[in-house]
């Protein structure tokens, strides 16, 4: 049975969530249409644009993204704190970035005295467009509409582009959180779109590849979330708790399993990464490859996940078995 979006999304047990947004009926609607012979490739850079756009805007972080022909992925981190410490002029500079907004927002913006009433409104405005704002909903929101628009207005037609409403996955802790970054990094290699990380289009592990080697290993890359370097603060005051070379490895050589779908040796670097995040190793690859199917609303140790059943009022959710091989 479909769950409210607030059940699924609760921002004080957990920050990331993985999201997943497909085109109607599975339809090559970003990518080339073999049915109708079109090449739809432009609308991954649409996706692309807007995610960073988005990103400038809410507070939340895209911590891993991948845009394929027929969906796209992202992990994201909901910064709450961020938002509660914006000046309403912060805000109100913000939310006009996507929307027009009222007549009194741009009244007090020409610097015109306000009325008590006036005032008492904006005011109202600025705490609903802050909560929007660090809202994961409203991020989608923002995202799919502006799309399925351009979308139908160059196919001149109306209707659906997204097959409904995204689907969200609640990453409970670091462990959860690393697993399906890798997961949604090695999906063009999964789909075999590509065969090394480099060539990987449309993935933040291309575009964190590209920014490392340009600026000579600095772990900056640009509006993504950033990951830790040798020299930077402790992992534990970064979005992603996990130091970039040694994603880098990780990801890499679970690619590389994933091509010939033989798990082969962990390599020496790699089982100290793994041991560090708790992950069984022999179910890295599976449940790196697989990730989507076998793991439901929800991935975290048992406890985790009972809680977060707790708080979203089921008394059970799907992947426990999954989550137990999961976690050493």
């Amino acid at each position: 049975m479909p769950q409210a979006r607030y059940r699924l999304v609760d921002t004080q047990t957990t920050p990331y969530y993985h999201c997943i947004s497909r085109c109607v009926r599975h339809a090559f609607l970003c990518g080339f249409d073999r049915f109708s012979g079109k090449n739809f490739d432009h609308r991954k850079q649409w996706i692309l644009d807007r995610i960073k756009l988005l990103s400038s805007v809410f507070a939340i972080d895209v911590c891993a993204y991948a845009i394929m022909s027929n969906h796209f992925h992202l992990v994201l981190h909901v910064d709450t704190e961020s938002a509660q410490q914006w000046s309403p002029d912060e805000v109100i500079d913000l939310w006009l970035k996507l929307y027009a907004g009222p007549l009194v927002v741009h009244k007090y913006k020409t610097g015109a005295v306000l009325t008590t009433y006036e005032q008492d409104a904006l005011a109202d405005w600025v705490e609903i467009w802050r909560a929007r704002l660090a809202d994961l909903s409203w991020y989608m929101r923002c995202l799919n509409e502006t799309i399925a628009r351009m979308a139908n207005k160059e196919d001149e037609c109306t209707g659906r582009f997204w097959e409904g409403r995204f689907r969200s996955q609640a990453l409970l802790d670091e462990a959860a959180l690393i697993s399906c970054m890798a997961y949604v990094d090695l999906n063009p290699i999964r789909a075999k779109t590509c065969n090394t990380l480099e060539k990987s289009e449309f993935t933040s592990i291309q575009a964190r590849l590209k920014a490392f080697l340009r600026e000579e290993g600095n772990t900056k890359s640009g509006w993504l979330a950033p990951m830790a370097s040798e020299k930077s603060l402790p992992t534990t005051m970064l979005p992603i708790p996990i130091r970039q070379t040694d994603y880098f490895a990780l990801v890499d050589w679970t690619g590389r399993a994933v091509r010939s779908d033989k798990r082969g040796v962990i390599p020496a670097k790699v089982k100290p990464i793994l041991q560090k995040l708790g992950i069984e190793e022999d179910n890295w690859v599976k449940n790196t490859q697989y990730f989507g199917n076998r793991f439901g609303r929800v991935l975290g140790r048992i406890d985790q996940i009972k809680h977060f059943a707790l708080s979203a009022n089921q008394r059970w959710l799907n992947g426990l078995e999954q989550a137990k091989a999961f976690y050493s």
